[in-house]
């Protein structure tokens, strides 16, 4: 029996995996009691809810209320999600994330492909890649109105949108910056899907603009002395690190045990 990851909660554990001396920050975040957002009843809505169940559930409930939730003091609204490589389920976790933070809170939430490399959000939610976030960066208008809403009636998806170099460069500009300000305005909680880290830098570039960034790491697979370079890096950069998942790592003990770990 597998489960498909393990959650990182504490950074200092990550870190102490990886052998890290990075001075990381802690995980927190705040209780939700934003009431329900409005939205047009004639907004057509044709993507179904993901759906995961069982221990699976279980562990992204848990990342979730571990980021987002728990803590009393304002905690996180923007949270970049990258992976260390093409491959490490880091689309996969940053859209189940948003899906299972919407039905735990009351708040609007925006799910953003900014991976404008190889752009993936979009095919988790069963939808269309042509206007989006690259759209956005490149013309005028309300975020909003680059923004499609999903299954629930507080989740929305800012897809990649239009695939342009041009629109790259904008990622650490002014733009980036008032387009990230829109979103905060509009939605309570804003999760982001980057390229990456061995690809490019918009990790490092996006999680210094928002309110910190979730490490993947792929069981078997990520590279430890480049997970601790990544690290430090972000240390370097001021870029908070909020915690790190181990994706895809199995275990030969069946699932009911670990229900009772």
């Amino acid at each position: 029996m597998s489960r498909n990851f393990e959650l990182l909660y504490q950074v200092g554990r990550a870190e102490a995996l990886l052998g890290s001396d990075a001075n990381p920050g802690s995980v927190s975040s705040s209780s939700d009691l934003e009431p329900s957002a409005v939205y047009p009843a004639e907004i057509p809505v044709t993507t179904p809810a993901l759906q995961i169940d069982g221990l699976v559930r279980e562990e992204m409930t848990k990342l979730v209320h571990r980021l987002f939730l728990l803590s009393s003091t304002d905690g996180p609204r923007q949270v970049v999600f990258a992976g260390m490589e093409l491959g490490d389920g880091c689309t996969w976790i940053c859209a189940h994330a948003a899906e299972i933070l919407a039905s735990q809170v009351r708040g609007s939430g925006c799910v953003v492909d900014c991976n404008l490399r190889f752009p993936a959000l979009h095919r988790q939610f069963g939808t269309e890649n042509h206007y989006g976030l690259s759209d956005a960066l490149l013309s005028d208008g309300p975020i909003r109105e680059y923004a499609r809403p999903l299954s629930r009636p507080n989740l929305w998806l800012l897809t990649c949108g239009g695939l342009s170099a041009n629109a790259e460069e904008f990622l650490a500009s002014d733009r980036m910056r008032r387009r990230l300000s829109e979103l905060r305005a509009e939605f309570r909680y804003v999760l982001m899907d980057v390229g990456p880290v061995n690809t490019c830098n918009h990790a490092m570039v996006l999680g210094g603009l928002t309110d910190g960034i979730v490490l993947v790491l792929k069981a078997h697979a990520s590279r430890r002395d480049s997970a601790r370079q990544t690290i430090q890096q972000l240390h370097a950069l001021k870029v908070r690190m909020l915690g790190a998942v181990l994706n895809q790592r199995t275990f030969p003990i069946p699932e009911r045990v670990y229900k009772r770990l």
